[in-house]
């Protein structure tokens, strides 16, 4: 078919703005802590009710868009995270946050099983490599960009010389707590997403039967096979870790080091997830020297050393260490669901759903070092990251794909 590049554009909008939702939360937690006076654990229930989300839509998720297809589906993603959004604004209350964050992190997911097929056709399948990889670009830069809208709105609400922006958001934001603002703008931008899907012609969505969703017994199957099971948990400790470190960043350099949850704490996440964009930079070009779980292995070794440099430098240390950790992770998603996927002989529509609901590690990681940051402190409740981050590693000694990434030989005549 004809390739829809405007279609292509909207899948990236869409990757955008799924990160900006979703990697906000870490620059909150100082702040919730504080305004709502919470322990670690509690302020962790926040990410694990977003994160649970995707354990419980993804696969449902799958369902829905063979039966309604991919546009309706999308549309009503976003009007489930627009109702999360506008539920917490106009009531800025603890459980209610955990139920704004929980329909969000619902339409997220809603989305992210959407947009990938839907990417593969409208741009074509020979460019979806390239495509996929410019989405994740997108989706970096957005991470990058949240905590420092964030920061924007934190310090400039309330102020003189506002626009009308600002303005309007002082009058209906609680005075106490002006990072409610951005869930205002959530609301707001979900709003503009579902106008903008609703407008746009969607190609019919052909899948290929390997990427259909299988029946339940087809689950069944691939869940008695023990790879099945061990790279659902490489996935699972990759979120979990993933979140635990970015959820943590700020919370950790306040109470260690004294640093500004609103500029410097900020600042750090979103180097970061900055990082993280550069480092996916990095591992296209390694993947095409290198076998990817040797690649796998040396970032994964890298991350080691740089989440002990962040938990047990200096903070001018620690600085530097923490957008550094978000370099080195940036490789382990692709090549662990590669790795995965390349490792079964059939039924990936329905590996890559049982994949996907592996996120739900971003809900279970962090609140599991929250629980131990209130028994003994958050540094020890972050040593629960050496335990996800050893099973990353394990996986480039263990795996055995089928199917191995393909390398430039150097020297090679062909």
């Amino acid at each position: 078919m004809k390739r829809n590049y405007y279609l292509v554009g909207l899948i990236v909008l869409i990757f955008f703005v799924i990160s900006f939702l979703t990697n906000i939360i870490g620059p909150l937690v100082p702040q919730i802590i504080e305004d709502f006076d919470l322990s670690l654990t509690l302020v962790a229930i926040l990410p694990f009710a977003f994160f649970i989300a995707y354990g419980v839509m993804s696969i449902p998720s799958g369902i829905l868009i063979e039966r309604f297809a991919e546009k309706k589906v999308m549309i009503a993603a976003f009007l489930v995270a627009f109702s999360g959004a506008l539920l917490f604004a106009l009531f800025p209350q603890y459980l209610v946050a955990v139920v704004s964050l929980f329909l969000i992190g619902s339409g997220m997911a809603m989305l992210q099983v959407a947009i990938n097929p839907l990417l593969r056709v409208s741009g074509g399948e020979e460019n979806f490599a390239f495509n996929s990889v410019m989405a994740q670009l997108f989706f970096g830069l957005a991470s990058f960009i949240s905590p420092l809208v964030y920061s924007y709105l934190v310090l400039n609400i309330g102020t003189e010389d506002m626009g009308a922006l600002l303005s309007l958001l002082t009058e209906i934001v609680p005075e106490s707590l002006p990072w409610v603002s951005l869930y205002w703008l959530f609301a707001f931008v979900c709003l503009v997403m579902v106008v903008v899907i609703g407008a746009s012609k969607f190609p019919k969505v052909e899948k290929k039967e390997d990427e259909l969703i299988g029946a339940f017994e087809t689950h069944l199957e691939l869940l008695k096979n023990k790879k099945v099971i061990l790279f659902f948990f490489g996935i699972f400790a990759y979120v979990g870790a993933e979140q635990g470190v970015a959820n943590w960043i700020s919370e950790f350099l306040s109470t260690y080091h004294g640093y500004d949850p609103q500029t410097t704490g900020a600042s750090v996440v979103s180097w970061f997830w900055g990082m993280m964009t550069a480092g996916t930079i990095l591992g296209l070009f390694l993947l095409k020297i290198m076998d990817s779980k040797k690649v796998l292995i040396l970032f994964t070794s890298a991350v080691l050393i740089s989440l002990t440099l962040s938990l047990f430098g200096s903070g001018e240390v620690a600085l530097i260490a923490f957008p550094a950790i978000g370099f080195f992770i940036a490789v382990m998603w692709p090549i662990i669901f590669s790795l995965a996927l390349n490792s079964v002989a059939e039924h990936h529509g329905t590996f890559s759903g049982i994949l996907v609901t592996g996120i739900a590690g971003g809900a279970v990681v962090p609140l599991i070092v929250g629980s131990l940051g209130d028994i003994f402190g958050l540094r020890i409740g972050m040593l629960f990251l050496y335990i996800s981050f050893g099973y990353i590693l394990s996986i480039g000694f263990w795996a055995k794909p089928l199917i191995s990434n393909k390398t430039i030989e150097f020297g090679s005549k062909e």
